[in-house]
């Protein structure tokens, strides 16, 4: 992709999750507005932001605690209300309380966050933690439970393995529902980006769903009916009041079991 500096530069993940997000950018009415990079790592899209290489990115929203100066776009994330289905730690115990090391692929911050989370605050115990390449095989081969996320969490045979769907556990031990990831713009980009409507991008990109999910550039095991399903039920696009609870619960047991600082009030771009 070449770079036109006048364009505002924007990144976000590759991931399925992301298609009706990102669809009017890459194929409808605002895809002549920016220059859009992608990424399988949200965590990079993060990194790319931090250090001002695009001047607004779809980032894992524990990023938000730790990158200065920028703020949230409202209203619009990657979430789920119960099952999210694509972030998951798969074990071959039965049980959680049975896991002693865990893999964590890093690619999503938020998610290993919440992992930690769900172990510290709720079953009442730590783990040990283990950094590794998302390849299933080999993160069971050094651990007994393996976090993984995107695409691939949703390929794994669920008659081979226990799956533990995070989105599930939060909901269980809170009540809420989760948010992933959002929209975020630095502070010296937002005069370059305020002429991009995200809320409008993702309403296109939800009307126009069939033509989302047969644009969409990557192989992914699953018929058009499941990823149809995946997008319309499995993930939510809109912060309704039970997601943003679940947000702030998140960054405040963050703050709370040191994952970072503290818990930074939320600033929203106009």
């Amino acid at each position: 992709m070449s770079t036109n500096t006048n364009r505002p530069r924007i990144a976000a993940s590759s991931y399925l999750n992301t298609a009706p997000l990102i669809w009017s950018f890459t194929h409808g009415s605002q895809r002549n507005a920016l220059e859009l990079f992608t990424d399988t790592a949200p965590a990079r899209c993060a990194e790319m932001l931090a250090r001002g290489e695009v001047d607004a990115a779809l980032v894992p929203v524990i990023e938000y605690q730790r990158i200065q100066n920028v703020r949230i776009v409202p209203d619009v994330c990657v979430g789920s209300e119960s099952a999210v289905r694509s972030v998951v730690l798969v074990t071959r115990r039965n049980n959680l309380k049975k896991v002693e090391r865990v893999a964590l692929d890093e690619s999503s911050r938020t998610s290993v966050a919440l992992v930690k989370i769900i172990f510290r605050e709720f079953l009442g115990f730590e783990p040990e933690w283990i950094s590794a390449p998302p390849d299933l095989k080999s993160m069971l081969t050094a651990a007994d439970a393996a976090l993984i996320i995107g695409d691939p969490a949703m390929k794994i045979p669920r008659d081979q393995f226990r799956v533990f769907d995070l989105a599930t556990l939060w909901h269980e031990f809170t009540g809420f529902g989760f948010v992933f990831a959002m929209w975020m713009v630095r502070n010296d980009g937002a005069e370059k980006v305020c002429a991009i409507d995200f809320a409008a991008a993702r309403d296109e990109g939800l009307a126009n769903l069939d033509r989302v999910i047969s644009d969409y550039p990557h192989q992914i095991e699953l018929s058009r009916e499941e990823i149809k399903h995946y997008l319309t039920t499995n993930i939510v696009l809109r912060v309704a009041e039970q997601m943003q609870n679940g947000l702030t619960l998140y960054l405040d047991l963050a703050a709370k079991h040191k994952l970072i600082e503290y818990a930074k009030p939320l600033q929203f771009s106009r």
